[in-house]
């Protein structure tokens, strides 16, 4: 079993940054692929990033590449998403996710999924 809880979500201006943090627990922790996923309301959830469990290897959605960055700390067993330049367009639930297998995760397969944490950017 791991249980993930995030934090780091709130209200920011657009232009702004916020940075999100995802910490697990779990003996098995370590071992699987991180990612953040959205969901804004009305809308399905959406794949935002992901990377692997050495951290070499990283995916992101078109709509936030160069924008936002997936980093994690394997002696904390926790993943961050800093998000630079917001836009409303940002706006939604943010969860994270791990998986066993990267590529599995990136297609929206998660093995757990965290309570998320609300992200919202006015304009």
């Amino acid at each position: 079993q791991v249980q993930l809880v995030e934090s780091g979500g709130g209200l920011v201006q657009a232009g702004g940054s916020l940075r999100l943090s995802c910490a697990a627990s779990g003996r098995t922790a370590s071992n699987y692929a991180m990612g953040w996923f959205r969901q804004a309301p009305g809308k399905e959830r959406e794949f935002v990033a992901t990377i692997s469990w050495g951290g070499g290897n990283t995916d992101y959605a078109v709509p936030v590449k160069g924008r936002f960055t997936i980093s994690r700390d394997n002696a904390k067993n926790t993943v961050y998403l800093q998000m630079n330049r917001l836009i409303p367009e940002d706006t939604a639930l943010y969860y994270c996710a791990v998986h066993i297998s990267r590529t599995s995760l990136i297609r929206g397969q998660a093995d757990y999924w965290g309570q998320g944490t609300q992200v919202t950017v006015s304009s």
